[in-house]
């Protein structure tokens, strides 16, 4: 008799997930297309197609790539530990994501228009809106606003999907004022509207693509597939690889390692590019993986083994940049020392930012809801003012 012991079905199984995750980022896709210019190991290798799109990248946008990840990473973590101190009542995260939103940003023009979800910190970050303003809506101080106009970047959106839908009509207003196909690089605009693979299964996604297609609409929909949408694996959410999921509603997809912010940059630039010019929508999936949890109400120790985010780690998209910076002499210790010390400074800031934000007047509640006056909000807003008033001169 052995006494070698076998392993349950649960531990097989884990074995042979760990196996899959192990293999090289194109095989655990089923060995779909996959644009990559930058392995894990911080290695440069070259695409046909999308290596010309970083050729006029210098030096310092290199570096200001990473800059802009290390110092996004570090408000995520502030942001996470403020919530668990009782200062934001909620936080989502983007720890891991931070290549897909930097590379996707710094590929925008200042015309171009930009419609999140509820996590693209790094995008709001490359788009100049302050990371205070970020905070104001999960602190529970205002509705989470900030002029879109001055940044051309959108409100968050928390209802899944429905900013699709807002990003293909400002991309058909586009078409209508003609701000695209003139050749003009300061006039033609595009849209572009990130959503994750969770959403990519609502009904506003779908009839996004659909509205896209038929106006032949210049937006750029792009999914961070972060292999969970809350706790369901993405493989529950489509059969086949996101991207091609495009060629069903007529247009083009391409798949990019959302961990290498050089492939989505260029990536995002090919498709914004053809947006602009007037060959209509394209959809990126970015495939990357959510280091932390959904939100900060999530565990996500209860539904995906530790194994799968040790691997992860081994592709984090700052470490393989650094990597190349340093092997390729772009950066050195100095550089990466000071960013550091920056980062440490943001974060000061925004924890004292945040800290100081002053609870809102009651009423402002009934302010910015309709452009021009509504008599059932003005009768809202006297019945509350009568409300609020009776308790005046209690103890």
């Amino acid at each position: 008799m052995s006494d070698k012991r076998v392993a349950t079905p649960s531990e097989a199984a884990d074995a042979a997930a760990v196996a899959a995750l192990v293999a090289p980022v194109p095989e655990i896709i089923g060995g779909a297309e996959f644009v990559q210019l930058l392995t894990p190991e911080g290695e440069r290798v070259e695409h046909p197609e999308y290596s010309p799109y970083i050729a006029d990248l210098t030096d310092d946008d290199l570096r200001g790539f990473y800059r802009d990840q290390v110092l996004i990473r570090r408000f995520d973590a502030e942001a996470t530990a403020l919530q668990r101190q009782g200062e934001l009542g909620l936080w989502a995260s983007l720890l891991g994501q931070e290549a897909a939103q930097v590379g996707s940003g710094r590929a925008l023009r200042p015309q171009d228009y930009a419609f999140p979800t509820y996590r693209e910190h790094g995008v709001a970050w490359c788009r100049g809106v302050n990371p205070l303003n970020l905070l104001g809506m999960f602190r529970g101080v205002n509705h989470g606003g900030w002029d879109p106009n001055e940044n051309n970047f959108h409100l968050y959106t928390v209802v899944i999907g429905a900013q699709t839908l807002h990003a293909v009509g400002y991309a058909m207003g586009i078409q209508h004022d003609h701000a695209l196909g003139t050749g003009d690089p300061d006039r033609d605009s595009a849209v572009i509207a990130y959503f994750g693979d969770g959403a990519s299964a609502q009904g506003d996604v779908n009839e996004s693509f659909v509205y896209a297609a038929s106006t032949n609409a210049p937006v750029v929909f792009f999914c961070q597939n972060n292999q969970w949408a809350i706790s369901q694996p993405v493989e529950r959410q489509s059969r086949i690889p996101i991207y091609q999921r495009a060629r069903g509603f007529g247009f083009p997809g391409v798949r990019v390692d959302g961990n290498d912010v050089l492939a989505v940059y260029a990536v995002t630039k090919a498709a914004l590019n053809a947006a602009r010019s007037g060959q209509g929508p394209m959809l990126i999936e970015a495939f990357t993986y959510r280091m932390g949890a959904h939100t900060t109400s999530d565990d996500p120790t209860k539904y995906r083994i530790s194994a799968e985010v040790e691997v992860w780690k081994l592709r984090d998209p700052i470490a393989r940049l650094k990597a190349y910076l340093t092997s390729s002499l772009k950066a050195d210790a100095a550089f990466f020392d000071d960013v550091e010390v920056e980062a440490d400074e943001l974060a000061a800031r925004v924890r004292a930012g945040c800290l100081a934000m002053p609870d809102p007047e009651p009423l402002s509640m009934f302010d910015n809801i309709y452009v021009e006056e509504h008599p059932l909000i003005d009768a809202e807003r006297a019945g509350f003012a009568a409300y609020t008033a009776s308790f005046e001169g209690e103890h």
